[in-house]
């Protein structure tokens, strides 16, 4: 019986993968959306059935999982490179000559160009032909993990379409994920009826789409992705970009259409004028082209500069330009306190979006333009997407007008701005400032700081909205009748918050110092202020040259300090966590010799200990952990995947020990991972 219902299974499997290849990749679907929805829930009712029968290629994997707290980090083993600007033809002939140059030739060069798609650059890892793992491109060296989010994109194979012999042990596939314009239109048709703001473009809803902690939020917003480059491939690569994009669709990907083949130069130029013409009967917003050398083995000769390829560019579009008027300049307030001035705009279209405000960034930003509250101005939406003031039309004025300053008080709570020496930007600095709070509740609970399970995002949500929490503080002194009156949660989920609440009373000072998110002072820099002054009462009461007088604190930090501690609010909030019950000395540690006096610094992913864990180590063995390499650095421990410091070490002869020699040192040996 069981055998019959699981060949069923796999029988359901291969038929919807098919449809859904069909539909998402071809465009060509050969049954109805109502039949697809019924065999795609006949397959989740027997795996509901039978869960040990899940895998990670089957297509119910697609509608979603579970929320996560936080996405993990994860480090490209390749770097993802950006690429260049070219906004005009003159531009392109010189990107044109200085490839010739590179490569020997007067030849004309072949190029495979493409439409530049606005959405999400992403990486794609599949091992054996099975999607592993997904993430974002982040800064080109890190991104964030969103496998579960991707497995979502219906034009992503789960599995590679191939035969065995021909699929690499292990392929990264680069591409973008794109939100469609009509996918786009409906989401925020959407949101508007909910009462929600719209998102301002495709790019920033795929975006927002693909960051959600809730995967079943990322399936119901039908984003598409195309392929347009590789990683690390175990196995040989075709000889041309062209060639590689056919074996993409070979794979089961979906390639766009538009990609060309163009031999020199003024070949490129008309691709970009036809695409230029033809990019508001698109389906998907397109920002320019990009062009590439198309054979591989050439990409290889001209190389990569530190962040970007030399034998590809992004060739732009014009930015879309608009005049409009200055109705007001408001004031608004990020969630890490910092003011930025923005422009109320009488609304103009640009490029088919509604453009009604402008960040003008800083006040440097608004007394370099001089834009005024009922200036006329020229918006531009740069790259076609960010809205922007390029400029004032000054010969529209008549007198009216009304220059801007950063109002010197929050307008989100009333407290006293700040401006730290040789910085632009203005903040507030109170904790419990509405506009920061429930980011600040989500810092103050995470793993590195207070560490109180079950305090997510959507409860932090009810709690603030429902007026129940309105700073830090009123955590600790949460009932169990407030909580079970918030949506999903029952007593036991209120006794097992409460619970953790309560087990955060006890954390130790530096993860308190840590929590309260005091600008400079990360993990590190709170241990090192903890161990130096004990208390949290004298690092309070600490003046900028007594902090300065602590190994590792700078101008910086110091100032940092004082100046969150000097506002009252703060000190109110400090008050009523004591009131709380939150533990404010410094528990004593028993300190060893085997490291006394020397310095480590500590680089890398290591098997058996965390980063704050071996740094813990070194202390109570008398050593000192320090953040930075320098000539006093004693030595550097490296882990797999070493950052900069590893360099920094070998550029300044400090010793270099691996995990397994520390623990040497140490006499703590240990077997295994």
């Amino acid at each position: 019986m069981n055998e019959n219902l699981k060949q069923q299974l796999e029988q359901l499997r291969q038929v919807l993968e098919h449809h859904n290849y069909r539909y998402y990749v071809l465009d060509d679907p050969e049954i109805t959306d109502a039949e697809y929805d019924r065999l795609l829930r006949e397959l989740i009712a027997i795996e509901n059935q039978h869960p040990e029968w899940i895998t990670p290629d089957s297509p119910s994997q697609r509608v979603g999982a579970p929320p996560l707290q936080v996405f993990a980090s994860m480090q490209h083993t390749l770097p993802m490179l950006s690429l260049d600007n070219s906004l005009d033809e003159a531009e392109m002939r010189e990107f044109n000559q200085r490839t010739r140059r590179l490569l020997d030739t007067t030849e004309e060069i072949e190029y495979l160009c493409e439409v530049k798609l606005d959405g999400l650059a992403v990486e794609l890892i599949y091992e054996k032909g099975l999607l592993t793992i997904g993430a974002t491109r982040g800064d080109g060296i890190y991104g964030e993990e969103i496998t579960r989010n991707l497995k979502t994109i219906a034009s992503i194979p789960l599995r590679l379409r191939t035969t065995a012999a021909a699929i690499p042990e292990r392929l990264e596939v680069r591409g973008e994920a794109i939100m469609p314009l009509r996918e786009f239109r409906r989401l925020n048709q959407s949101r508007l009826e909910e009462g929600e703001p719209p998102f301002a473009n495709p790019r920033n809803a795929a975006a927002g789409s693909l960051r959600q902690l809730d995967s079943t939020i990322t399936a119901g917003r039908r984003l598409d992705f195309y392929p347009y480059g590789i990683g690390v491939c175990s196995a040989p690569l075709p000889q041309t970009h062209n060639q590689l994009l056919q074996w993409f669709a070979i794979l089961g990907f979906k390639t766009n259409p538009l990609a060309k083949i163009c031999t020199g130069i003024e070949a490129v130029i008309a691709y970009h004028r036809d695409m230029m013409e033809q990019r508001d009967t698109l389906g998907y917003e397109i920002d320019g082209i990009v062009v590439k050398v198309n054979d591989l083995a050439k990409q290889e000769r001209m190389g990569i500069r530190s962040r970007s390829p030399r034998w590809a560019i992004a060739y732009k579009f014009p930015a879309r330009e608009e005049i409009t008027r200055v109705e007001n300049i408001i004031a608004q307030v990020g969630r890490t306190g910092v003011l930025t001035p923005v422009a109320v705009l009488d609304p103009v279209r640009i490029g088919g979006v509604t453009v009604s405000r402008s960040t003008l960034h800083n006040q440097d930003e608004v007394d370099r333009l001089d834009v005024r509250i009922g200036d006329w101005v020229v918006i531009q939406r740069a790259g076609d997407v960010i809205p922007k003031i390029v400029r004032v039309i000054r010969e529209r004025r008549d007198g009216s007008e009304i220059p801007y300053i950063l109002p010197d008080r929050c307008p989100a709570c009333g407290s006293h701005t700040i401006q730290s020496p040789g910085e632009v930007a203005w903040r507030c600095v109170n904790l419990s400032c509405p506009a920061q709070l429930k980011e600040r509740i989500l810092h103050f609970a995470s793993k590195g700081g207070m560490d109180i399970e079950g305090m997510g995002e959507k409860l932090i949500d009810q709690l603030v909205e429902k007026g129940v929490v309105q700073s830090i503080a009123d955590l600790f002194f949460l009932e169990k009748n407030q909580l079970i009156e918030l949506e999903r949660m029952a007593d036991k989920s209120a006794e097992k918050l409460l619970a953790a609440i309560a087990a955060s009373r006890q954390r130790p000072l530096d993860r308190l110092l840590f929590a309260l998110g005091i600008r400079f002072v990360g993990e590190h820099i709170s241990r090192v202020l903890v161990d130096a002054m004990g208390n949290l009462d004298s690092i309070m009461q600490s003046s900028v040259e007594e902090l300065l007088a602590i190994h590792e604190i700078g101008p910086q930090v110091a100032d940092s300090v004082v100046t969150f501690f000097a506002q009252a609010e703060n000190r109110q909030l400090i008050v009523r966590l004591k009131a709380g019950g939150v533990q404010f000395q410094s528990m004593e540690k028993k300190r060893g010799d085997k490291l006394a006096g020397k310095t480590f610094v500590v680089t890398g992913t290591l098997a058996h200990y965390s980063r704050q864990e071996i740094e813990q180590r070194i202390e109570e063995l008398g050593g000192r952990a320090a953040a930075s390499v320098s000539r006093k650095t004693d030595y550097v421990i490296v882990g797999e995947n070493p950052g900069s410091k590893a360099e920094k070490a070998r550029e300044l002869g400090v010793p270099i020990l691996s995990e397994e020699d520390l623990l040497n040192m140490i006499g703590e040996q240990r077997s295994g991972n």
